[in-house]
């Protein structure tokens, strides 16, 4: 079978096997605006759909219109995000909605190229965003769609390299419909998600089965070709300050816009126990304070894991100001819209309470 004759086949497999297997009554599928596949499109990425979706309607119901996301504050977002990892994507969403609203008039734009110029949206996210909402014939290859591509044709070679990346893009344009392209967008992104999974996928489910070349070869459970191996994943570790105050409230830190937990707020960070105390003792008037060290919670990044030593210290007296910027005292009971780092969530969460 040649490269043109799988091609060809792909389409329309896919939108049969869509009609009767998709997923059709997805939140973002009932009203599917611009502006609701766009958040919907930024939520799913790197996220399973089972987690999005309560993150979707919520967001949502407080941010129906790019307008409304572009005049929240950036805490309220991140608060509403907080749970759903990778925060550069909160971020980018609502600076997006401001160049919206400030440039564009608050109307989403429609042109591929204007899309791609907002923050976060790059190429296959435009293309998803316009094919979905607006059944515009655009191509898109995220990673659903590279492993299906990759398997289908049998392209070697790791997909994050530019050669392997442009012929992929190669692929999935010659094999996106003129027509019915907002299904078979749908149908290609869950055909990855569901059957053409990144292990053991059921080829015996799949409709492009008697297409895919990778099957024929018996490299479907090679391809896509992995990433270079970095060496071994690391391990690294932080001592967090969970500094209680006579009233309950736990004193945070706003963590730098960019980088980890960019603009979220976080424990106070020190990399040992004494220059905790240290600064403690500075800070709060307080003679050789003593720590509590919890049990260490470990957290999981994409390259790295977390070794997180939190470090209770309960103050006699009320919160008082702190010199510095960026610090608050939050009071969980009633807590304000504040994004929080999921580990920081749960320590506050299991030991911030006057009894554990």
């Amino acid at each position: 079978m040649t490269e043109a004759q799988v091609a060809a086949g792909v389409a329309p497999r896919l939108l049969e096997w869509f009609a009767q297997e998709g997923r059709k009554d997805l939140p973002w599928q009932r009203d599917p605006t611009p502006y609701r596949v766009w958040v919907s499109e930024i939520m799913l990425q790197q996220t399973q759909v089972a987690t999005v979706i309560p993150y979707f309607e919520r967001f949502m119901a407080r941010f129906p219109d790019v307008a409304t996301l572009a005049a929240a504050d950036l805490d309220e977002v991140l608060h509403l995000w907080s749970g759903l990892g990778y925060y550069a994507r909160a971020r980018h969403l609502h600076e997006a909605a401001r160049v919206i609203v400030r440039e564009f008039g608050g109307e989403f734009p429609r042109k591929i190229e204007l899309l791609q110029r907002l923050p976060g949206i790059g190429r296959s996210t435009a293309g998803a965003i316009l094919a979905l909402s607006l059944q515009q014939h655009h191509p898109i290859l995220d990673g659903n769609v590279r492993r299906v591509l990759a398997r289908c044709f049998a392209v070697e070679g790791w997909p994050g390299e530019r050669a392997v990346d442009t012929r992929l893009w190669e692929l999935s344009a010659a094999c996106t419909p003129q027509r019915d392209v907002h299904h078979y967008t749908q149908a290609i992104m869950d055909l990855g998600a569901t059957v053409c999974t990144r292990t053991k996928p059921a080829c015996e489910r799949c409709p492009l089965r008697d297409l895919c070349l990778a099957r024929a070869r018996g490299l479907q459970e090679q391809l896509p070709t992995p990433r270079p191996l970095r060496g071994e994943r690391r391990t690294e570790k932080t001592c967090m300050l969970l500094l209680v105050a006579g009233d309950g409230s736990v004193l945070l830190s706003r963590r730098p816009a960019r980088g980890l937990w960019g603009g979220l707020y976080s424990l106070p960070e020190f990399t040992e126990n004494e220059a905790a105390a240290a600064w403690v003792a500075q800070g709060f008037g307080v003679e050789d304070p003593q720590f509590e060290e919890l049990p260490v919670l470990q957290h999981s990044f994409t390259h790295f894991d977390l070794d997180i030593v939190p470090l209770r210290h309960r103050l006699a007296g009320p919160a008082v100001s702190v010199a510095g910027e960026g610090y608050v005292w939050y009071n969980s009971r009633a807590p304000a819209k504040l994004g929080l780092a999921a580990p920081v969530a749960a320590l506050i969460r299991d030991h911030a309470g006057t009894e554990d």
